[in-house]
């Protein structure tokens, strides 16, 4: 254990002694966000992100030494373990290495050099490997025996050769060193399949290409799995010149390996094919397989970042607040649902109204709307950004100038994951009686209130705020977007009387069960009074309350500190520094002038560090404030509904909705999220697009490139920028644009406009093929 916290604490840049405290408190159960933030004496303030990177390593480590056991047991049981060999399995620092070792020794079918082994050819491969000088036929006339299956001299050399080509082969030091030159050297070549042209056409941009492994983005990496899975595309690792007669270099490196090169002995031609066979027939696959397994691993990986980072934004998006609000799922044909909720997001009253066409009741539904907002005072219109949502953005627009006196404001509300919450068993708990699209306007107005508290109503999978995410392992991510929606739940806190069991089972501690049991405890006994009440709660034991209670809001409670992020294991500490200065509790909190005069250190002691001091008199002067940022929204530009209302060099408003490694999409009201391209989101160079915007975010944009036939919209964030100037900065990437629901199926053409893009405002005529 010591030698996985020293390397854990070597990466991360901290001290092993904090490794190995959050270590374990990791296993004694106590989880991420508690240890983040109540549990700093001990890990020396670890912060959340660390202890996630610490979380993920310390699975892999002790899944490596688990495996590392499990070889040594086997080359033990074998009797083939040697000292040497067991130091370098316990050196091993990476799954790969270790099967590299492992693989002289693993059991496996029955092979061709098993065959000639059994057949007595080891002593003429031997022969020939160790003296080249020997004749390869002379010596193999010795072992033709038709009993064995050795026919004639051919059969014989045939057999030492697989013999020699599978020891080569499962030599660890020769694969490190092959594997390290082609991770460097190599070039990942991409080529259609012959006849697939016109059903790839998305995978246009792959049809021909050749890029350097090292240096292939994650984006365009899963684009070529993704095609070839879909036998679109044909992918392969070259390197070397492939001219006949030219030595490869990686068959160099095998001779070289073992002391082989053509000296005009009698056996170096023979031995030279051998080689050539190793790395054609053994080598050159596996290490293909081996390399285009790390890159996906490693794609996979920053596409689970970005989504994860995306994820995190859109959770701690600012929320509207309590206000009563309208909801309006946006529909044609079937017409517009709506559902009034009030401050606490309760469902008041639903209709359906059909402004648009074909029945085009205009009047009627701005009519029915206005008695609805009047009745319930609703203070906020939230309009669902799908099909029809420019023309109900429209009507919404209308009714509040009819009625100037309700007073309401119109927002534009993403409505990804809508529809799968409105038909999930969760939804239809809570309103068994209610139609499905009726649900999601439901939805649409709550997550305007607090996006957060509905959002985890959704696997967070649904919300679709990634890149490529049906191509990367769905444990990986779902584990990954689990912890993001934990630590922002419990980054925020919740109302334990008001909290629906989606969301206090997110809570440090809480599963589905104890959140269920909760809201049946509040149900059968009312709202708590305390936060110790929820000691009563079925099966809510002392490691449970640890662990939950400083994320669980009690508010206008029988204690004031129930309200806050200050943990019932503090309280004591708080009474005494109420009795130190002569006052009492309720009158400390949110004294902001007054808890900054006081001393950090001296209220410290054996029980309480000056880190938990100082975090309980800054929670003190603003007891349960929300990390959210103030809510503001995008106007939308009147007269811009579709692509064909864009103008070269229009300068319009938009909300951030994705921010994938190339470039930020922005919602600019048209049905199809623009591209502004990572070098044109800054006057500034920057290396990440998060460095200047996250989702949410309102921006200014220009319309720099419109393509309506293939729904492409190029944007920048720099209004110097001319359109159709090739852009300071550009690095190889081309301009595209998403659609407005980004959770798209595998068979969406999603890999053009997520594919790196080479040829970015090259010149106004020309938007190169995705």
């Amino acid at each position: 254990m010591d030698s996985i916290n020293n390397r854990i604490a070597e990466e991360l840049g901290v001290r092993p002694q904090q490794v190995a405290a959050a270590v374990a408190l990791l296993d004694e159960g106590s989880t991420v966000p508690f240890i983040a933030r109540y549990r700093k004496e001990v890990t020396g303030s670890l912060d959340d992100t660390q202890l996630r990177n610490l979380e993920e390593r310390l699975r892999y480590l002790r899944e490596l030494d688990g495996r590392r056991a499990s070889i040594l047991a086997s080359i033990e049981e074998q009797g083939k373990l040697t000292p040497e060999l067991a130091r370098e399995i316990k050196l091993a620092d990476t799954k790969t290495r270790l099967e590299d070792l492992y693989l002289p020794y693993k059991q496996k079918r029955r092979t061709k050099g098993q065959i000639a082994l059994e057949a007595g050819l080891g002593e003429l491969a031997d022969g020939l490997f160790n003296d080249p000088t020997l004749s390869p036929e002379g010596e193999a006339a010795r072992f033709v025996d038709a009993e064995k299956g050795v026919a004639d001299v051919k059969a014989a050399l045939e057999g030492a050769k697989y013999i020699l080509m599978e020891r080569f082969a499962e030599d660890a030091s020769l694969l490190d060193k092959l594997r390290g030159f082609l991770k460097h050297d190599a070039t990942l070549s991409a080529r259609v399949v012959a006849g697939k042209e016109e059903e790839g056409a998305k995978f246009r941009d792959y049809f021909e290409h050749d890029e350097p492994l090292k240096s292939v983005p994650s984006h365009r990496a899963l684009a070529i799995f993704r095609g070839r899975n879909e036998g679109i595309l044909s992918s392969a690792l070259k390197v070397g010149d492939d001219a006949p007669g030219t030595l490869h270099p990686c068959e160099l490196m095998i001779g070289e390996r073992f002391g082989l090169k053509d000296q005009g002995r009698a056996a170096d031609k023979w031995l030279a094919e051998v080689v050539r066979w190793t790395w054609k027939v053994k080598l050159y696959t596996h290490l293909e397989t081996d390399l285009f397994g790390e890159l996906r691993e490693s794609a996979e990986n920053e596409a689970i970042s970005v989504f994860a980072h995306n994820l995190h934004d859109l959770l701690l998006a600012a929320p509207a607040g309590p206000r009563a609000t309208l909801g309006l799922d946006p529909g044609l044909r079937t017409g517009c649902k709506v559902a009034v909720v009030d401050a606490t997001g309760k469902l008041l009253d639903t209709a359906t109204v059909y402004p648009h066409v074909p029945k085009n009741q205009w009047d009627q539904t701005i009519a029915v709307l206005a008695a609805l907002c009047a009745k319930h005072s609703v203070d906020l219109i939230a309009i669902g950004n799908g099909t029809a949502s420019r023309e109900t953005d429209k009507l919404a627009a209308e009714l509040i100038k009819k009625y100037p006196a309700l007073k309401m404001t119109k927002i534009m509300v993403s409505e990804a994951g809508a529809s799968v919450y409105s038909a999930s068993e969760l939804a239809a708990k809570e309103f068994p009686d209610l139609d499905v699209s009726i649900r999601g306007a439901v939805s649409i107005a709550r997550r305007l209130q607090d996006p957060l508290a509905e959002l985890v109503k959704i696997d967070p999978k649904s919300i679709g705020v990634g890149q490529y995410q049906h191509d990367v392992s769905q444990l990986k991510l779902a584990r990954s977007l689990d912890a993001v929606v934990e630590d922002c739940v419990n980054a925020v806190g919740v109302d334990v009387n008001t909290a629906s069991v989606a969301l206090l089972a997110r809570i440090s501690g809480l599963n589905a069960t104890l959140a269920q049991n909760i809201v049946a405890h509040r149900d059968a006994n009312g709202a708590f009074k305390t936060r110790d009440a929820l000691k009563k709660v079925s099966r809510l034991g002392e490691k449970t309350f640890e662990q939950a209670a400083g994320f669980l809001r009690v508010m206008n409670g029988d204690n004031p500190l129930d309200a806050s992020a200050v943990h019932p294991e503090t309280y004591p500490l708080v009474q005494r520094i109420a009795a130190d200065t002569g006052r009492d509790v309720r009158s400390l909190v949110g004294d902001s002038s007054f808890l900054k005069r006081l001393d950090p250190k001296k209220f410290t002691d054996e029980a309480f560090g000056l880190v938990t001091v100082t975090d309980i008199l800054q929670e003190l002067e603003k007891p349960g404030r929300d990390p959210r940022p103030e809510f503001k929204t995008a106007e939308f530009q009147d007269g811009v509904e579709t692509l064909k209302d864009l103008q070269l060099g229009m300068m319009l408003e938009g909300v951030v909705t994705n921010v994938t490694n190339f470039g930020a999409f922005v919602d600019i009201g048209v049905h199809q999220d623009g591209l502004v391209h990572i070098s044109a989101l800054s006057e500034k160079f920057i290396k990440d697009p998060r460095e200047a915007v996250k989702a949410g975010d309102v921006v200014k944009v220009k319309v720099m490139e419109v393509d309506i036939p293939r729904n492409r919209i190029a944007l920048s964030m720099r209004m110097s920028d001319t359109p159709g100037e090739k852009i300071e900065g550009q690095r190889g990437s081309r301009s595209g644009s998403q659609p407005r629901q980004q959770s798209t199926p595998r068979s969406e053409p999603q890999p053009a406009s997520n594919a790196a893009m080479a040829a970015l405002f090259a010149n106004a005529k020309q938007i190169k093929k995705r």
